[in-house]
This record gives structure tokens, C-alpha cells and sequence, in this order.
């Protein structure tokens, strides 16, 4: 998973899928640098939980990618040992080594194999089990769900972050200048859109999961980030950010668009055309995310 990945440079995070078909050591640094970007959203969801779950003694990022997110636990909750946990070892050595540079390599671990089987490696019971983007990558969710929860501690939380809004980047110009031809498809001057994340079901009632303490129903937590808008430049990690998905989709997906699409994705990747990502004053980076909580019953 990137943790996150289904393998565009937006999954940052996990990854859930065949894993022979990709270079991971190639990818590593573009899903750690899209991570990165969202920093400041996950820190926010962080925030949040930590709120919600006190001293917590093992936390386990189920699909970790290149450990971004893992790391930013150790931070988080500088008394719990963080275990990164990924199908991808070159990810996984990545992780690894931010700890390393983080000073938390001392409490920080790593797992390598698919989800949901590779939990039963733990040594023991996780106090929060964080998966971002990992679920809707597996074959049988409900049947992931309850494997997440046999791995809880008792009164332990599992984290889901899966759907939100779509993600996009780079805006419709209000006069659309130097349209490229094709836009329309695309969202008119370039608007790129994700498919929508499936969202995650309500976690109650699967394998012992209950809602947390006090509450009527399953927490959810929303949070938007937004790295550069319209009203100002877009930073250089955004923009190259932009330019990388685009760069992605042209590769994944010359085959399955038509000569007008593959025409207005090479116009926005043209260094040289002033309707590229590269030199428009309108780039923007948009994400929402949605985190639900639920608690193994005691």
C-alpha cells in the first residue's frame, strides 16, 4: 500500500496490490516527497488521536510505505514503540532510515508482508492500529476489519483514514486562457481529479470492535489541506508534485486515453508552453481526508 499507494505518486503512504509490477526502490522517493507535501494534515489527524488514545504502548502503521506517517507517530507519542508494516522492502529501508535521521530508530520497527496476514507477526497486542488508505486494497474488507481487530489490545483503537474528498490540483482558470485542447475531459485548464477513495464502513461489530466510550456512533474526523491555492504561488514540493501525478497518469495511462487527452497532458508537462503545470500561477494542491475510530471491547 503508500501506504497509501495505488501506485500514483498521491498515495504516500501504503500500498495493497501486486507488488511485482512496480519498482518500489524506484518510487520510494516520490511516495515519501507526496507524504511529505501532507505532512501538516497528518500531523493534525495525529493531534487528534492523541487526544483519544492516551499512552498508548505499541502503535502500528498497517502499510506504512516509505514511513512518513510512522515517523511522525514516534513524535506524536514519544512513549510508544511504532512498528512500520508494508509489503515492500525497499519502502521498508527507507522507513527505517528516517528513523534513523528522526533519533527514533531505538523504539522504531519494521515488517515486511500483505495485509492482513503479516499482523500476526507482532510480538504483541497494538494500543493503536493506524491504517491510511490500506483497507480498500484488500480482497475481503470486512474480513481485513476483523484480522485488524484481533490484533488490537483490549480497549485498544483502530484508525482507518479511507475516502474524504476527491483529491485535486491546478484550477479552472476563471478566463481561460491558452486552453489546452481537450481540457473539458480533464477539467477544464488542466483540473486533475482522483477517482474518489471507497469509504471506509462503519467499524462497529466487526471482530470486537465497538464505538468509542461515550459515543453514539463511529468517530470520524475530517481535515483538509491545502499546500498553495489561487490566491498564492504554489510552493516548489507542490508544483513538482503536480507535475509527478501528471507525469504518472501520461505513463500509466497512454493506452486508455484518446489523442486530445494525451495532447493536453503533454501541453501541462511542456517546461516550455506557459499553459504547463510548470509556469502556471494557478496551481494548487487539494486534499481531504476522513479518519474513523473504533475500540476493541474490554
Amino acid at each position: 500500500m503508500a501506504h497509501e499507494h495505488d501506485h500514483d505518486p498521491e498515495h504516500g503512504h501504503g500500498h495493497h496490490h501486486d507488488h511485482t509490477d512496480l519498482d518500489w526502490a524506484e518510487m520510494g522517493p516520490m511516495l515519501e516527497s507526496s507524504a511529505e507535501l501532507f505532512a501538516s494534515l497528518y500531523e493534525r489527524a495525529l493531534g487528534w488521536l492523541a487526544r483519544e488514545v492516551t499512552e498508548p504502548g505499541l502503535i502500528v502503521d498497517a502499510g506504512s510505505g516509505p514511513g512518513v506517517v510512522a515517523c511522525l507517530f514516534a513524535e506524536t507519542f514519544p512513549g510508544a514503540r511504532i512498528v512500520a508494516v508494508d509489503g515492500s522492502e525497499p519502502l521498508l529501508e527507507r522507513a527505517r532510515a528516517r528513523a534513523e535521521r528522526q533519533g527514533v530508530a531505538d523504539r522504531f520497527s519494521t515488517i515486511a508482508g500483505e495485509l492482513p496476514d503479516v499482523l500476526g507477526e507482532l510480538d504483541y497486542p497494538a494500543d493503536l492500529l493506524w491504517a491510511s488508505r490500506s483497507l480498500h486494497h484488500l480482497g475481503d474488507q470486512r474480513a481485513a476489519l476483523a484480522a485488524f481487530a484481533q490484533r488490537l489490545a483490549p480497549g485498544g483503537t483502530l484508525a482507518l483514514m479511507e475516502g474524504g474528498l476527491p483529491r485535486g490540483s491546478c484550477p479552472r482558470p476563471r478566463h481561460r486562457p491558452a486552453r489546452p485542447p481537450g481540457a473539458d475531459r480533464r477539467g477544464a485548464g488542466g483540473v486533475v481529479h482522483t477517482d474518489a477513495q471507497r469509504t471506509a464502513g462503519p467499524c462497529g461489530g466487526d471482530g470486537g470492535l465497538a464505538r468509542p466510550a461515550g459515543r453514539r456512533g463511529p468517530e470520524a474526523h475530517q481535515d483538509a489541506h491545502v499546500p498553495a491555492g489561487p490566491a498564492r504561488p504554489a510552493s516548489e514540493r507542490a508544483r513538482a508534485y503536480v507535475i509527478a501525478t501528471l507525469s504518472h497518469m501520461r505513463g500509466m495511462l497512454t493506452d486508455a486515453l484518446d489523442a486530445d487527452d494525451l495532447a493536453t497532458l503533454d501541453r501541462l508537462l511542456d517546461p516550455d508552453d506557459e499553459a504547463s503545470v510548470h509556469r502556471r500561477p494557478d496551481v494548487f494542491v487539494l486534499e481531504a481526508h476522513t479518519v474513523h475510530t473504533a475500540v476493541r471491547a474490554v
